[in-house]
C-alpha cells in the first residue's frame, strides 16, 4: 500500500507485521501516537515496515508474565499503527507517530529471526474499527467528562477545556483512554473494550476507582 493509505476493512490490512512490545502504551484506532526510537531491534523494526506496509502492531506484554522470562509472553489483542511522522534526530534515534488503523488479534508469533517480533495477526474480530466515529451517540459524554472533571480537581492538572468540548467523542474517549495513568491490565480492558460506549463506561469506572484509592497526581497538562 503506498502513500496516504486508506484502510477500509480488515482486507486492506498486512496478516504479518512487526509488533513492538511496551507496557503501558495504549494506541486506538485514529489515536496518534509519539514515538522516541533509540534501541537497535527497534530502529530495525522501523526500517522494516518502512520497507513493506509502514505499519506496526503496538501491544502491551502481558502483566501476569514472569518477570524474569527471556520474551515475555504478550496480550492477544494489540493494535496496529502506520507509520505517517518520521525524523532522524542526528545521534542515531528516530522520532516516530503512528496513527492508530485497527485492533487485531495475535494468531501466532513466527520464529524470531530479527532483532524484532512478528505476528501472524487478524482484524476480522475488529471490523468496526474501521468506521471513524462508530457508536458515538450511545456515549455517555456527561458522564466521561464529569469523570474527568473530578480527576482534574482531584489531581490539580490543566485541562482544554475548549478542546474537550470541540472533541467528537471518539476522538474525547480515545484520546483520554491513551492519556490515562492507569496500570498495564486497566490499559488492555480499555484497549479490548468491544465498542466506544463500553470503551467509555470502563474509562469511568477506572477513573472512580483511582480517585477512590485516592490516585496520586501530578502537574501535567491534558491537552
Amino acid at each position: 500500500m503506498g502513500m496516504n493509505a486508506v484502510y477500509r476493512g480488515p482486507e486492506d490490512c498486512p496478516s504479518v507485521i512487526p509488533v513492538f512490545p511496551l507496557p503501558g502504551a495504549l494506541l486506538l484506532p485514529r489515536g496518534q501516537m509519539p514515538l522516541n526510537i533509540f534501541e537497535p531491534r527497534y530502529l530495525a523494526m522501523v526500517d522494516e515496515a518502512l520497507r513493506g506496509e509502514r505499519v506496526i502492531g503496538m501491544v502491551q506484554p502481558d502483566a501476569d508474565n514472569d518477570s524474569h522470562a527471556t520474551v515475555p509472553k504478550l496480550y492477544r489483542v494489540g493494535c496496529a499503527g502506520r507509520i505517517t511522522q518520521l525524523a532522524e534526530t542526528g545521534d542515531g534515534r528516530y522520532l516516530v507517530t503512528l496513527i492508530g488503523v485497527a485492533r487485531f488479534r495475535i494468531e501466532e508469533e513466527l520464529a524470531q529471526n530479527d532483532l524484532f517480533r512478528r505476528c501472524r495477526v487478524s482484524f476480522e474480530p475488529f471490523g468496526s474499527d474501521f468506521t471513524a466515529r462508530a457508536g458515538e451517540n450511545e456515549v455517555d459524554r456527561a458522564g466521561v467528562v464529569k469523570a474527568l472533571r473530578d480527576f482534574v480537581e482531584a489531581v490539580h492538572v490543566k485541562v482544554d477545556w475548549r478542546g474537550i468540548e470541540e472533541a467528537p467523542n471518539e476522538a474525547l474517549v480515545n484520546a483520554l483512554c491513551m492519556m490515562s495513568p492507569f496500570g498495564v491490565r486497566e490499559k488492555q480492558a480499555l484497549l479490548e473494550a468491544p465498542n466506544l460506549k463500553t470503551r467509555a463506561e470502563v474509562l469511568i469506572a477506572l477513573t472512580e476507582i483511582e480517585l477512590a484509592r485516592g490516585g496520586a497526581g501530578s502537574d501535567s497538562t491534558l491537552q
